[in-house]
């Protein structure tokens, strides 16, 4: 019988990650997440902000209802609407949660909120006491916890535990605390609270490049719930790495004294998964899941490793599901297709299994070899992307170019809202001419901050995975294709990226300010 006490993890990917500049997942995009989450064994999911959007409400909703396993949580203000959203939209959820929140810290209080102490005091009374009511499972998180005066928080925190929270989150909303000072901080909050019965929780964000280092100072000082993301994106310099924390606590179990219950062999899966949905690539010396992570160049390494492979490997590729990219052949059926892609993390129905077959066949005939990595973008960008109602208001229908000393002709054809419409310019290459045609069929001018193509494969015939950054008004959007023909990939990209402009320009004047619970 293990010795090794729990840490729950709390994966706030689909709530705080999302909220990372130029992040729009779709409905469809945030289930599959969900699924391969719930797959991991994470032990809550945050699946959103209900009363942030209808889309939000609808998302985290759909999650509840199809997701089993985890904690599915809804975040909510201390706002009596935004509560009673959250507990709405998780009521279909085996295990439902409602995690609200307020700022504690003197400057959000006086320049935010403009409450005082008491005033918030008394919100939290009422806030926690109503989500209590409605759902048996709540969470309460002081916004800018690190910032507070620990006196004044360790009455926060006994008042919302007085109402009925099971979980009390400490979060370092802004990235101030150091791992040194965190640890101690923690400690003389609980011990002001006077409530070490409840599970406690931390919340670090990365602004100083230590939310890994906070996360794992709290595990030491008695918390038991860390709160992450895959990859650890989410806003400014993004949240505490999930893949991060999980491999520390397993393997310095020794120090710890802590473990997890997440599956670490479907980390890489879900990395990918997430960096390509999202538009965030993973950088190759990102630890556990980048590319180098297991790659030994200098000799003196190379020898050590094949002597003993201990000797600079202190976790194996397996351990964090990194290894072979190779994927059946076009003579597979479609059972064993079936069970790759089910292997690759994703669910899907009969009609998207049978799509993404056909583009696995598509592809063999087109390319030597189709691994993984191929077939990955193509699901991602083709099959998760062609669902109804996501905002795809404009598609690709066919394009062709004509290049010639450094200038480019291109003559699109795109289909708006059912009606096909052709135009034609010219520019310094072809995708160059290719968006100046998009533009004048869409009557939109967004600017390009960034655009970026790379090979998903070193390959000659390998995928093209193209990526734009979109900027129109306050509106900052990504977006993404895929293609053997690079041409191609980039159209997709930038149409993506128009579609989510024309999504989140429907959706304006539904959204709501102070997102960040931490």
């Amino acid at each position: 019988m293990s010795t090794y006490e729990h840490v729950r993890i709390f994966d706030t990917t689909l709530r705080d990650g999302e909220q990372a500049a130029g992040i729009n997942l779709n409905t469809k995009e945030k289930l599959q997440i969900a699924a391969q989450l719930a797959k991991m064994k994470v032990d809550v999911i945050e699946a959103g902000f209900p009363a942030a959007s209808p889309g939000d409400f609808d998302a985290v909703q759909l999650i509840a209802r199809e997701i089993p396993g985890p904690i599915i949580a809804g975040l909510a203000r201390t706002r009596r609407e935004d509560i009673a959203a959250a507990a709405e939209a998780v009521k279909p959820a085996a295990k439902p949660r409602i995690h609200t929140f307020i700022a504690t810290s003197p400057i959000h209080m006086e320049y935010k909120l403009k409450m005082t102490p008491e005033e918030v005091l008394e919100e939290v009374r009422q806030a926690v006491t109503y989500a209590r009511s409605l759902v048996s499972d709540v969470e309460f998180s002081a916004e800018d916890a690190s910032r507070s005066d620990p006196a004044f928080l360790g009455e926060v925190f006994r008042v919302a535990a007085e109402c009925g929270a099971t979980t009390l989150n400490i979060p370092d909303t802004v990235g101030y605390a150091i791992p040194t000072e965190f640890g101690d901080f923690l400690a003389a909050v609980i011990e002001a609270s006077g409530r070490p019965d409840v599970i406690w929780s931390t919340h670090c964000h990365n602004d100083l490049g230590l939310a890994v280092a906070n996360s794992l100072a709290a595990v030491r000082a008695g918390i038991r719930q860390i709160e992450c993301t895959v990859n650890g994106i989410g806003e400014r310099a993004g949240n505490a790495s999930m893949e991060e924390i999980v491999m520390a606590l397993r393997t310095r179990r020794d120090s710890f004294g802590c473990t997890t219950e997440v599956d670490t062999t479907k980390l890489c899966g879900i990395s990918s998964m997430v960096s390509r949905m999202t538009g965030f690539p993973v950088p190759p010396n990102k630890a556990i899941v980048g590319a180098n992570a297991f790659a030994h160049e200098a000799g003196i390494h190379q020898h050590g490793m094949l002597c003993n492979k201990a000797t600079y490997e202190i976790m194996s590729p397996e351990d964090v599901g990194a290894g072979s990219r190779l994927v059946l052949g076009k003579h597979s059926g479609k059972h064993a297709f079936r069970q790759q892609v089910e292997k690759m993390g994703y669910s899907l129905s009969e009609e998207k299994l049978s799509e993404a077959m056909a583009i696995f066949k598509d592809l063999c005939d087109r390319k030597e070899i189709v691994t993984t990595d191929d077939l990955e973008a193509m699901i991602e960008t083709e099959v998760l992307r062609s669902e109804e109602g996501e905002g795809r208001r404009i598609a690709l229908k066919k394009f062709m170019v004509q290049v010639g000393q450094g200038h480019g002709t291109a003559t699109v054809t795109i289909e708006d809202q059912g009606r096909q419409v052709t135009d034609a310019a010219t520019g310094n290459g072809p995708v160059d001419a290719a968006y100046k045609a998009i533009r004048r069929i869409v009557g939109i001018e967004p600017i390009l901050e960034s655009y970026s193509i790379q090979a998903v494969t070193e390959a000659t015939d390998a995928i093209g995975e193209a990526r734009v950054t979109l900027l129109m008004d306050d509106m900052k959007v990504m977006g993404r294709g895929a293609s053997t023909d690079v041409i191609e990939a980039s159209m997709k990209a930038y149409i993506d990226g128009i579609n989510r402009l024309f999504l989140k320009e429907a959706m304006k004047g539904v959204q709501v300010n102070g997102q960040n619970a931490g």
